[in-house]
């Protein structure tokens, strides 16, 4: 019969591979990867689901595509993982029992996460149909969007304003990390096909303190600027001659006596029509001056040194014009909270409850005395390891072999200790939403019934 296994494991912290060195042409520190999440898979509905797979094509290409969820995944199962794959944010959508979405935006192993409410949001189908023209399908998803971030800081905010400085400023450096660094010298204008605009909204009042942020994702286009709608066609349909594509054909000029008809436009054939004499206003700030790319012929040295240097003017510059196209998905965020773990530990800010200063530094004390208690798990298990390698060692110089297989389980998974998963799971139970205990709740019992009759009125009528 078998002998029953001992369990001797213990939470010490495995060495992992460091990771290897970045590649040439890329930016010094490790491209962030991803996962997009949702939580209670089942539960959160058909339109959640594809608004996370959206946001997962926004993440392109360092995220986990294809990732799929089970109803039985918590949030431990996805922690774990982050350590091995590399993964250095956690995008979760959840639904409450309430019906709101929301989004946490975590940052791994050891946080912080940002807490959203999702007031409106528009999938990426529902923009395309609303589109005559839509765009998407090609490579942009092959490179990462370009971040563009507008009224993030508010001018004259301080440590003491609803919300505070250094607030904008995490939010700022958490929504920058989310995709690699850019390097103006390095970096080839071809590989930027996408915008990731986020813009926050002014406050109405000065004691608002909301912090809404408007989600928005465009396809970046180039046309060319001061030639006509009909030449465009012409020189779209010479490009595609060679190919098999039925798209941008030769115009059917099957009606007109001559070609001149189909050139000169406009109503009544009153003339050559172009960008500036259409009638509409020209937008010169979206034009851009670029050097045409013409093969070279390659010469001689002697050849090449007797040449004259061309001057700018025999230099081909095209002049063209930047066209943003939304590819989706669109959302508006109304931030709710902020916590200093991953998905757990202190509140550092939150919309609804404002302590004082007594409260602050009641917390700060309970907080000190958790840390203090971790730090004591931590020398013990520490300890523990120590005595066990010495008993190993006894077992070893006496040439007994069973320890052998036991080395194994003794050891865990670096970043991922126990006392991390007991503050996110403190309760077996998962918070879906990540608001129980807090300000709504609060508010919603200091009310009274009439306040909450009217308050339910209002949002019906909303």
């Amino acid at each position: 019969m078998a002998k029953p296994r001992t369990k001797k494991r213990t939470h010490a912290g495995a060495n992992n591979p460091k990771h290897k060195a970045p590649l040439t042409g890329r930016a010094p520190a490790q491209d962030p990867k991803s996962m997009v999440i949702r939580i209670g898979a089942g539960e959160v509905g058909s339109s959640v689901s594809q608004l996370a797979k959206d946001v997962r094509q926004v993440m392109e290409p360092g995220t986990a595509s294809r990732l799929k969820e089970r109803r039985a995944n918590r949030l431990r199962d996805y922690v774990t993982m982050t350590g091995p794959l590399g993964v250095t944010h956690l995008l979760l959508f959840s639904r409450s029992e309430s019906g709101n979405t929301n989004l946490r935006i975590a940052t791994t192993p050891r946080g912080p996460t940002l807490h959203f409410r999702v007031e409106k949001y528009s999938l990426c189908k529902d923009v395309r149909r609303a589109q005559r023209r839509p765009q998407g399908g090609g490579k942009e998803y092959m490179t990462p969007p370009l971040l563009i971030m507008n009224n993030i800081s508010t001018p004259g905010a301080d440590a003491k304003s609803k919300v505070p400085k250094h607030l904008e400023s995490l939010t700022t450096t958490v929504f920058q990390s989310l995709f690699p660094r850019i390097n103006p010298q390095t970096t080839p204008l071809k590989s930027i096909r996408r915008v990731l605009l986020l813009n926050r909204e002014p406050a109405v009042d000065k004691d608002d303190g909301s912090f809404v942020l408007n989600f928005r994702h465009y396809a970046i286009t180039t046309k060319a600027a001061g030639v006509s709608k009909p030449l465009r066609r012409l020189n779209t349909a010479e490009k595609l001659l060679g190919t098999k594509s039925r798209k941008g054909g030769v115009p059917n000029l099957g009606r007109l006596e001559d070609i001149a008809d189909y050139m000169i436009g406009g109503e009544n054939g009153e003339g050559y029509m172009t960008d500036a004499t259409s009638g509409s206003e020209m937008d010169t700030d979206a034009e851009v001056e670029v050097l045409e790319s013409a093969p070279r012929k390659v010469m001689r040295a002697k050849v090449r040194d007797n040449e004259v240097e061309p001057t700018g003017d025999d230099d081909k510059v095209e002049r063209r014009r930047v066209v943003l196209v939304e590819l989706g998905p669109r959302m508006k965020l109304r931030m709710t909270k902020v916590e200093e773990g991953l998905c757990s530990g202190k509140v550092m800010w939150h919309e609804h409850i404002h302590k004082s200063k007594q409260e602050i530094q009641d917390l700060e004390r309970k907080w000190e005395q958790k840390n203090k208690e971790k730090e004591e798990r931590r020398r013990q298990q520490k300890a523990n390891i120590e005595s066990k390698k010495k008993e190993r060692a006894a077992r070893g110089a006496k040439g007994d072999d069973k320890g052998e297989g036991d080395e194994d389980e003794d050891e865990d998974m670096e970043g991922n200790d126990s006392d991390l998963f007991d503050d996110m799971m403190e309760n077996d139970g998962f918070d879906s939403e990540g608001l129980a205990g807090d300000g709504e709740e609060a508010v919603n019992e200091a009310m009274d019934e009439d306040e909450w009759e009217d308050e339910k009125s209002e949002i019906a009528g909303t």
